[in-house]
């Protein structure tokens, strides 16, 4: 394996992923309110990589809704224990956000930004030390 190489999975196992961390766009927090629902959580940090870059060895289950903004929002979990693992976007084609805290090892993300900043919780803030979006970066 190379030493670029970067891997995660779900917590039971029957999940795991890998990507070459040269293939990596960017990182984020997301403190949307789908986001908390999702992951239990003040926020999600994905990791956004190109789909080809990412591979999949086992079975995930999806469920889609429709977000605030109006784009159909896909989040992808073991559907043997449940770790959130992987989301995208329909309307953006190409591109998926793997769960930062499903990577075996995340000491090399660097998060570039918040996303909805304006629905963050008081108990989980936003990190001010990087530039925060009201709602979702412009395209």
């Amino acid at each position: 394996m190379s030493e670029n190489k970067k891997t995660g999975g779900c917590l039971c196992g029957a999940v795991n992923y890998n990507f070459n961390e040269s293939s990596v766009i960017s990182a984020h927090h997301c403190h949307c309110k789908d986001c908390q629902k999702s992951t239990g959580s003040g926020k999600a940090t994905i990791v956004i990589v190109p789909e080809e870059a990412l591979e999949i060895v086992g079975n995930i289950k999806f469920f889609t809704v429709t977000g605030t903004d109006g784009g159909h929002v896909t989040r992808g979990f073991c559907e043997s224990c449940g770790s959130p693992l992987i989301s995208f976007v329909e309307e953006m084609q190409g591109v998926k956000f793997i769960k930062a805290g499903s990577l075996d090892d995340s000491s090399w993300l660097k998060i570039s930004s918040n996303f909805w900043s304006s629905t963050a919780r008081d108990w989980s803030p936003i990190d001010e030390s990087l530039h925060s979006f009201s709602q979702n970066p412009e395209s």
